[in-house]
């Protein structure tokens, strides 16, 4: 089966919703966006969930200091870094984790051009424990003053037909996660032309920014399931 994460997950009633209707993982978001939860508020909610759950914690540009705390006082299994991190620095994170079994570390690389190129950078420095893929959306930054890459949440998806001559490459050598514009209308598809080994959700379950609507989360992993292949590991 495909692994499911349901992210910018900010309070209880539903990430129970998402552990209900069979999702492996539920995400925090610690990064500045209109679901960004403190981390009391993610520990309130992640103490209630089945050890089974990945606790996912998204991060952008922080210290390596700071996501360590919050991995730890949280409980997270997951950290997921969606900023400008490089190799090194996700090599190097939560390799010392106070005798506990090291934390998986997932890097999401936005599609675009020169994407090729990062990939190789995070595989040939075997620095991470899975990549996930997302779309990069342009937007004009306040004020008018340019414009700025929008990580995650744009409810965009990238060429999944023409990321096909790349991912099953990189999905030999780590974990591919898929993520951006998904909803319960088009996961199939996307993972009939992919086949990654996870799938992460965020506005295509929403009813508004940092509120999840339960139906849509329950046909979302209905339509992955539908769709899936062999187990994650």
């Amino acid at each position: 089966m495909t692994w499911i994460k349901i992210c910018g997950t900010t309070n209880r009633g539903d990430a129970l919703a998402a552990v209900e209707a069979g999702a492996d993982a539920v995400g925090f978001v610690f990064a500045p966006s209109p679901r960004q939860v403190t981390p009391a508020a993610a520990e309130e909610i992640a103490v209630e969930l089945p050890r089974h759950v990945d606790k996912v914690g998204v991060f952008a540009n922080e210290s390596a200091e700071r996501i360590e705390d919050v991995a730890r006082r949280v409980g997270l299994t997951i950290v997921q870094l969606h900023g400008d991190e490089t190799p090194e620095f996700a090599r190097n994170l939560l390799r010392h984790n106070d005798g506990r079994a090291r934390l998986r570390v997932f890097k999401a690389v936005s599609v675009m051009p020169g994407v090729k190129g990062v990939l190789r950078d995070f595989l040939a420095a075997d620095a991470v424990d899975g990549l996930l893929l997302d779309s990069a959306v342009l937007r004009v930054a306040c004020m008018g003053q340019g414009t700025e890459l929008v990580r995650g949440g744009s409810g965009v998806s990238f060429d999944w037909k023409r990321a096909s001559d790349f991912v099953p490459g990189v999905a030999q050598r780590t974990r591919v996660i898929l993520a951006g514009g998904l909803s319960p209308a088009n996961v199939a598809e996307a993972i009939r032309i992919l086949d990654p080994w996870g799938v992460d959700v965020c506005s295509g379950v929403e009813a508004s920014p940092g509120a999840k609507d339960h139906v849509k989360i329950r046909a979302f992993v209905a339509a992955v399931r539908a769709g899936s292949g062999t187990a994650p590991v």
